[in-house]
């Protein structure tokens, strides 16, 4: 037909065609993308009373605590209830974290969901995060002057996000990697170096070039090489973590720690429980893993480390280990719960529990036609929601259940007034 050669012809030949298929999908993937965030918090009670949650979705309020003053993060619940119109930070995860909404550093903010809360929680840790600021460029997310394509990722540790291009060692290119740690944390536990050699992805041994680019690309950092325990040591910037070593430094650890705000946390009551169940498992000194690590060549770097999937349960668990772990604030390391991973997988499993999918029993139950119009609405429903939605990202305040309600109150009066005044035919 003549009609479809004209301009309104080539242009739907030029419009991509989705099916049903694609869209549910589509809203499939980030369903489960914001499972995996938020699906292990819970999104109505505050998760105060639980006390210092092992991890949990976190937001730090820049109109309660803008820069300047004390930082503080709110739980998912409270970035609803009593922060649902201020500008937040979305903190993704953190370890070790009692919900601070409403307490003493809220100078003008009670808490709507557990006001009674102490005046501080002196087991939270914190870091330039809970101002927007991230990576050692101390930079938001996104930003705006910065043109240059790259992902943040976050250090196992110290929990802070990094630029991929500030790590010192460009990540895999296939990204399969499950955990990073970042340059500052591999030499505050530089006992990793010796597990790196043998479990890091891409594996860092005496066979490399024992240079190693500064994040600024200004010029080569020299290494320590470590070479088997009845060898030569060759004497570098970074010392050996040994037993005896961290006797000595103890003090400046602490002190290091003090001023490192990014520092992650474990509790004395987890501490203590770690001993415990490690203490059945322990051996003598001659069944340390690390000793027999140690014993092998390996290099040490100004870098980061990325690691595989279960690289945690390779870490020796041995009385003297688990005492370093405890000395440096890592117990978590051999907390196989304590990883971003288990934490997403909850929340898909508990999502999953609760969850069915209406939409797919709707569909198999209408005829072709119904099925068609179906999808014209929903396609018209999807747009507008978008465009909705895109103001409150915008402007960097959180959806609130009165705006959605507000959404399809306004969408269900401009359908009647559609439908009423003409024929409606899908586009």
């Amino acid at each position: 037909m003549a009609g479809a050669e004209g301009p309104a012809g080539r242009q739907s030949e030029l419009e991509p065609v989705v099916s049903l298929v694609d869209v549910l999908e589509e809203d499939e993937e980030l369903e489960n993308e914001a499972c995996a965030v938020l699906g292990g918090s819970d999104s109505e009670k505050c998760s105060y009373s639980q006390g210092s949650v092992k991890r949990q979705a976190l937001y730090a309020c820049s109109t309660c605590t803008p820069e300047g003053e004390a930082p503080a993060g709110v739980c998912l619940a409270c970035s609803y209830e009593c922060h649902g119109s201020h500008k937040l930070f979305e903190l993704y995860t953190k370890r070790n974290f009692r919900c601070d909404c409403g307490n003493s550093k809220f100078k003008n903010l009670e808490c709507k969901l557990f006001p009674d809360k102490a005046k501080i929680n002196s087991g939270n840790k914190y870091n330039d995060n809970f101002f927007g600021l991230y990576c050692i460029c101390k930079r938001p997310y996104p930003d705006p002057e910065d043109e240059i394509p790259d992902e943040m990722i976050q250090c196992v540790v110290c929990e802070d996000w990094f630029h991929g291009r500030h790590l010192g060692a460009i990540p895999p290119e296939s990204g399969d990697f499950q955990e990073m740690v970042c340059q500052a944390c591999m030499k505050r536990c530089s006992f990793l170096w010796a597990y790196a050699a043998q479990l890091a992805v891409t594996k860092v041994s005496s066979e490399d070039d024992g240079l190693a680019l500064n994040v600024d690309g200004t010029g080569d950092q020299e290494v320590e090489v470590i070479k088997s325990e009845n060898g030569d040591h060759q004497h570098g910037t970074l010392r050996e973590d040994t037993p005896e070593s961290r006797k000595d430094t103890d003090k400046e650890v602490k002190a290091e720690q003090t001023n490192q705000p990014c520092t992650s946390s474990s509790s004395d009551s987890d501490l203590q429980t770690a001993f415990k169940n490690q203490s059945l498992n322990t051996g003598s000194q001659s069944d340390c893993r690390l000793r027999e690590f140690k014993a092998k060549h390996f290099i040490k770097k100004d870098t980061a480390t990325y690691w595989p999937l279960n690289w945690r349960s390779k870490l020796c668990t041995c009385k003297d280990c688990m005492k370093m772990y405890g000395d440096l604030d890592v117990l978590f390391l051999t907390d196989e719960y304590d990883t971003v991973l288990a934490y997403e997988n909850k929340g898909k499993v508990d999502q999953a529990a609760d969850q069915t999918d209406p939409l797919m029993d709707t569909l198999s139950s209408m005829n072709r036609v119904q099925r068609v119009e179906l999808i014209c609405e929903y396609n018209d429903l999807k747009t507008e929601l978008k465009d909705y939605l895109k103001r409150f990202a915008d402007e960097g305040t959180v959806v609130k259940r009165e705006d959605i309600q507000q959404f399809f109150e306004e969408f269900q009066s401009r359908k009647r007034r559609r439908v009423d005044g003409m024929q409606y035919y899908c586009s």
